[in-house]
């Protein structure tokens, strides 16, 4: 009962840390009950397979962390409709295997190396853990320790020098260090030794938090200019609007939104994801003789020097003698065809701009791994709400120039905006403001979209960057260089919102060297295996010799 009362607390500690109705303060001590129970289990417990009892008591934790932060997944429905549980049972179910099983790898080599060797292990494999989550195909960085803190930017303004993943490193290590001066405490009972420890662990937290307060409020970068943004929130139903509704219809509500708002000047119109064409997807090729583009053009006759930017559909046919890419698939009709989920920058009289999503949601957009598993599952994704394909990707992200302004737009697409370093390319491409087109709509009012919003703001602090968030139902938002919200919309209205957004140019130290602190704990990560396998080694000669 001791075991599982750790391991509960644990993950009611993981859970009330988490935006955006958490309090992450508890993120700092919410692993050391995880640690005591490992340790307490190795050390004193009776249990004939001891690493059994660690895996599943840390199963069972993670699966509630998961289910209280993202169990929002319910929320998204089949194409008949109905609810899905496998929507929200495989990631959580898969998620939280994987945690256990950097759990299970720190617990193995604790045994194996002692307690000291056995924490720094234990920060450094979740560190690479978060790192390897946030690029391979069933990428899934929700929940990275480093998120928790989103929704206090005044906290966090140093991770424009170290990101996010500053902020994992930064909670692990004082979790590991909370943990280590309970066990010097019990093993010695040295008020001395208790101050020393716990004086360390204070310092730690509260010497990020002074200098971020520090940068917040002596925060002068001066911007190169400002642009007036109106987002558009047309509140279109994903699920029966989209696809019922004509695609002329949809668009004429959309530019109606649009000019119902211009009471004064705008820079530009910013459109949610795929606000365009609704059912079905425009052919890039025909990009110039697209009568919903034509139409985007006409509207902006009448704005002289706007722009309108806007999530689209899209695809490309491929002809029989050209080289097909591996996310292209055959139509029923013989025709190979590659889609895209796409950003495109609309002007007059010039040829349409488009970027194609980079980062692709797991399962819905991208079949992760598909010429390994589909030949496998066949068509079973499809049967679960999947896909049984994969969307084109741009493997450079692109800026956006304005020709009447100073104006250099970054088009993200939705889940694009939770990948820190990721990101940062739309800057190193020039990037002077970021516009987030999104469709949070898929959840309904749960979590799920106030957590996406929130992590926006993390991006804003690592790239000194404004944000103009256009959201289908909610939430837009705009915000400043400091990731503070400085004004949003109310999920499931039909509004549009005004901003002025300053262009700001300068890079973060962030933004030039991106994830280093995940790339020295890889480092570190390697030679704690190395000095590992080292010892064996060396412990199989001793014994032969001996």
């Amino acid at each position: 009962m001791k075991h599982l009362l750790l391991t509960l607390i644990a993950a009611m500690l993981l859970s009330v840390s988490w935006p955006t109705y958490g309090v992450p303060f508890f993120i700092f001590f919410a692993l050391v009950p995880l640690l005591v129970m490992e340790h307490d289990i190795s050390k004193f417990s009776k249990y004939n397979r001891k690493s059994w009892v660690v895996f599943g008591l840390s199963y069972l934790c993670f699966v509630i962390w998961n289910i209280v932060t993202t169990g929002w997944l319910y929320g998204s429905k089949n194409p008949d409709g109905s609810h899905s549980m496998l929507a929200v049972l495989f990631p959580v179910l898969i998620n939280s295997l994987l945690y256990s099983l950097v759990f299970q790898c720190y617990h193995w080599y604790k045994n194996k190396q002692g307690s000291y060797w056995g924490l720094a292990f234990f920060v450094s494999i979740w560190m690479c853990f978060e790192k390897f989550h946030l690029n391979w195909e069933l990428t899934w960085p929700w929940l990275n320790l480093g998120n928790a803190f989103s929704e206090y930017p005044k906290l966090i303004q140093w991770y424009d020098t170290l990101g996010a993943t500053g902020g994992s490193f930064w909670i692990l290590l004082i979790n590991v260090l909370i943990f280590y001066t309970i066990r010097i405490w019990q093993a010695g009972r040295k008020r001395k030794s208790l101050i020393i420890n716990s004086s360390v662990v204070v310092l730690l937290i509260a010497v990020p938090m002074i200098i971020s307060i520090s940068k917040y409020n002596s925060f002068n970068e001066k911007p190169i200019g400002e642009v007036n943004v109106l987002m558009l929130q047309p509140e279109l139903d994903p699920y029966n609007e989209k696809y019922q509704k004509d695609s002329i219809t949809i668009q004429n509500d959309l530019l109606s939104l649009a000019e119902e708002n211009s009471t004064t000047k705008i820079d530009y119109y910013i459109a949610p994801e795929t606000a365009i064409p609704g059912r079905g997807s425009i052919s890039e090729t025909a990009f110039e003789k697209s009568e919903l583009l034509n139409n985007v053009k006409s509207f902006l006759t009448k704005h002289p020097q706007s722009i309108f930017a806007s999530g689209i559909s899209s695809h490309r046919y491929y002809l029989k003698n050209e080289k097909l890419p591996k996310e292209a698939y055959q139509t029923n009709s013989g025709i190979w065809v590659e889609s895209y989920n796409s950003a495109v920058q609309i002007i007059p009289n010039q040829k349409v701009k488009v970027y194609h999503k980079g980062k692709l949601v797991p399962g819905v957009e991208i079949f992760p791994y598909m010429s390994y598993l589909k030949p496998i599952l066949g068509d079973a994704m499809i049967n679960l709400g999947g896909t049984v394909a994969s969307l084109g990707i741009d493997k450079e992200r692109v800026a956006f120039s304005n020709p009447y302004n100073k104006g250099k737009m970054a088009p993200i697409i939705c889940y694009e905006s939770i990948y820190g370093e990721f990101v940062t390319d739309y800057v190193k491409k020039g990037a002077n403001f970021f516009a987030i087109m999104t469709n949070d709509s898929w959840w309904g009012v749960t979590e799920g979209h106030r957590q996406l919003l929130s992590y926006a703001r993390l991006r804003s602090i690592e790239t000194r960057r404004e944000i103009a968030r256009a959201a289908n139902s909610g939430i837009s938002a705009h915000i400043n260089a400091l990731g503070e919200i400085e004004e949003d919309t109310l999920y499931g209205d039909r509004t549009a919102l005004f901003a002025k957004i300053k262009l700001y140019d300068t890079e973060t130290f962030y933004t030039r060297t991106g994830d280093f602190i995940s790339r020295i704990c890889m480092f570190a990560f390697g030679f704690l295996l190395f000095y590992l396998i080292f010892n064996w080694i060396k412990t199989k000669i001793d014994s032969k010799q001996a």
